[in-house]
């Protein structure tokens, strides 16, 4: 039987509406680092990252499923602050020649802070009646978010290294 005001998987609307806009997101993110090695808001998948990630984070402020503010919200916080130091990054000379990797390693950075959340909720969700793990807090959480720290640095790592070999763009002023 339903809860009432929740639909499958324990789900209200608002968590619904929060779950979709993210898997766009992540989507988006995909995308954008398998074809172009780098998130951007130059072109229209990174544009579309860019603002389902922000949906994400501002629906997410509304979910409390695990009691009251917490670990996601200051996730969704964090978030917010690094795509708004990417875009900084992307659209001024604020951090010199610094600018370019500051941006790359930004938006990359708000990928993992998407699937930090997504195999959290996937895990403690499903198989329905019998999750893989009963805690956002279970031993195996915190080694596949360590998964995701490392594959983000060797990612972020890669693409310094291929920022580097580039040369960086000439731009009028």
């Amino acid at each position: 039987m339903l809860e009432r005001g929740k639909i499958k998987f324990g789900l209200t609307p608002l968590g619904v509406f929060h779950t979709a806009i993210s898997l766009i997101a992540v989507a988006a993110g995909v995308i954008a680092l398998v074809r172009d090695h780098a998130i951007s808001g130059r072109n229209v998948v990174g544009k579309v990252y860019i603002v389902t990630t922000v949906i994400s984070c501002l629906t997410g402020f509304g979910i409390y499923q695990h009691g009251g503010f917490g670990k996601p919200h200051v996730l969704g916080i964090i978030t917010l602050v690094v795509l708004g130091l990417a875009g900084i990054a992307e659209t001024t000379r604020l951090f010199g020649r610094a600018s370019r990797y500051v941006e790359t390693v930004s938006y990359s950075a708000t990928f993992l802070f998407h699937m930090i959340p997504a195999i959290t909720e996937t895990s403690t969700r499903l198989p329905l009646g019998a999750p893989l793990v009963d805690s956002p807090d279970a031993p195996a959480l915190q080694a596949a978010s360590g998964v995701l720290l490392i594959a983000f640095l060797i990612g972020a790592t890669l693409q310094v290294l291929r920022l580097r070999a580039t040369p960086e763009p000439v731009t009028g002023a």
